[in-house]
């Protein structure tokens, strides 16, 4: 049994590659997680108000410049088949593709800016909450060109390994905002007290921070040397169509699943303040496992991306499976933990915060927190099936499938629950619980088939190969 350990944990394709990799993108996103984590505290602490608000807000603003992000970090399954492949100078042109996404990006936030009243206004949520919303939104979509830059600079890095250097770069940005957060929300130290706008200015002076450092990194004379980082900076109609081609479907999943949970979110704002804040704090406790886990699916990206590439679809697989029970496993201990102590995750959030306020929005966010321990052990097989999908191009398939499961598992029966059966809290949770574990099961099966092992989105010169191989 040692030695079988043994070659699982050591041999290509086993836990310790993917650790390796993973490691860095794990401590990267789990910096974002106690980013959010500790932004949502301090508006805890500040208002009952400022918590119910940041995470509508937030939402919303994700969702409207998702597409974006998630076109321009799909360089990273660009970078890794190509490195894969070997084909280095073809690795900065296409970042640089990933980088002009950001003028696109630019032009829609300047067209939603003007809109954020009619948005908020439309879902009957508290005045006070409301203007706290508008407030957030409209700071949040100034750093647009930033997060879009940012992810395609990372996915540099990430797609060839380099995930320390993601890593460092994120943990120096969530610093920054931590630190912003402290000085800008409550005007400590001589700083002014700026509230809920205090924290969006925290998270876009941090964010130009991570973007500045990871463009002087790129554009390194070694970079440059190995990969065209600085030569290949023109325009290329071709690789940009493929890179729109494949990463939109990357940018319209996040799209989906963000405009569903954002919609599901206002739902719940109908239903009370209290329940709304008490929602926010549990999905921002299950943030401390889903971003770190995040780093695991881009590591699995990685891996099958540059698997395919060499034409070993085989060991692709075998990765895929190897991090799905690395995935597995933190799961199931972090949703024990969830559905066995819940006042461990709540106390943060209660230390400063008022006690007459918060006593209601604790005792109902830890039954939440339940459902948050039954619905991750699918975002498990969700995630890493997932990240296999992306890595090898079928990114089609699964921003449809995310589309169509959204809407009638989460969506919809959100709609019926509020306005048509005036329903509990519970049974919006229990929509959100099937729609995780309906993506599961759906990108489970699609892996299985096997089809995403002849897919490549880089230029191949021999298609009978990859058939031969994908065989």
């Amino acid at each position: 049994m040692l030695r079988l350990f043994s070659i699982r944990w050591s041999g290509a394709g086993g836990y310790g590659e993917i650790f390796k990799l993973a490691l860095p993108l794990i401590l990267s996103t789990g910096s974002w997680s106690l980013q959010h984590f500790v932004d949502r505290m301090f508006l805890t602490w500040y208002s009952p108000e400022a918590i119910a608000a940041s995470l509508p807000a937030g939402l919303l603003n994700w969702t409207l410049i998702s597409l974006f992000i998630g076109v321009a970090a799909y360089v990273n399954t660009f970078v890794s088949q190509y490195y894969g492949a070997k084909q280095p100078q073809k690795i900065g042109p296409a970042v640089w593709q990933g980088i002009y996404v950001a003028g696109i990006a630019v032009l829609a936030a300047a067209v939603f800016y003007p809109l954020t009243g009619f948005f908020f206004s439309s879902f009957g949520h508290d005045p006070g909450v409301r203007v706290l919303e508008e407030e957030y939104f409209r700071i949040l979509l100034v750093g647009t060109p930033f997060v879009v830059v940012a992810n395609a600079l990372s996915g540099f890095f990430s797609g060839l390994g380099r995930t320390w250097v993601v890593m460092w770069v994120n943990v120096v940005g969530t610093l920054v905002n931590l630190v912003l957060d402290y000085l800008l929300i409550f005007g400590n130290l001589g700083f002014p007290e700026l509230g809920m706008a205090g924290a969006g200015w925290a998270t876009v002076l941090a964010m130009v921070v991570t973007t500045s450092l990871f463009f002087v990194l790129f554009l390194q004379s070694k970079n440059n040397r190995l990969f065209s980082t600085r030569k290949g900076w023109r325009f290329n109609p071709e690789l940009f169509r493929r890179l729109i081609r494949y990463g939109a479907p990357n940018g319209l999943q996040y799209v989906l699943e963000l405009t569903a949970f954002t919609l599901f979110i206002l739902l719940v704002g109908k239903l009370g303040m209290m329940e709304l804040a008490a929602s926010n704090i549990a999905f921002n406790i299950n943030m401390l496992a889903f971003l770190p886990m995040h780093g695991l699916t881009i590591a699995v990206s990685i891996l099958v991306g540059q698997r395919l590439g060499e034409n070993r679809p085989r060991l692709a697989e075998q990765t895929t499976w190897a991090a799905f029970y690395l995935a597995f496993g933190f799961f199931a201990l972090l949703g024990l933990s969830y559905f066995v102590v819940p006042q461990l995750f709540l106390a943060p959030f209660a230390w400063q915060a008022n006690s007459e306020n918060f006593s209601e929005i604790s005792s109902l966010a830890a039954v939440l927190l339940r459902f948050v321990a039954l619905y991750c052990l699918f975002d498990a097989g969700n995630m890493i099936f997932s990240g296999a999908l992306k890595g090898a191009g079928d990114t089609r398939f699964v921003a449809v499938v995310s589309l169509g499961l959204s809407w009638t598992l989460m969506v919809v029966p959100s709609f019926l629950v509020v306005y048509v059966f005036q329903g509990h809290i519970y049974w919006l949770w229990t929509s959100v619980t099937a729609y995780i574990a309906g993506l599961c099961i759906a990108f489970w099966l699609r892996f299985k088939k096997g089809k995403w092992k002849k897919m490549r989105v880089i230029e191949t010169d021999d298609p009978a190969a990859i058939e031969e191989h994908a065989a």
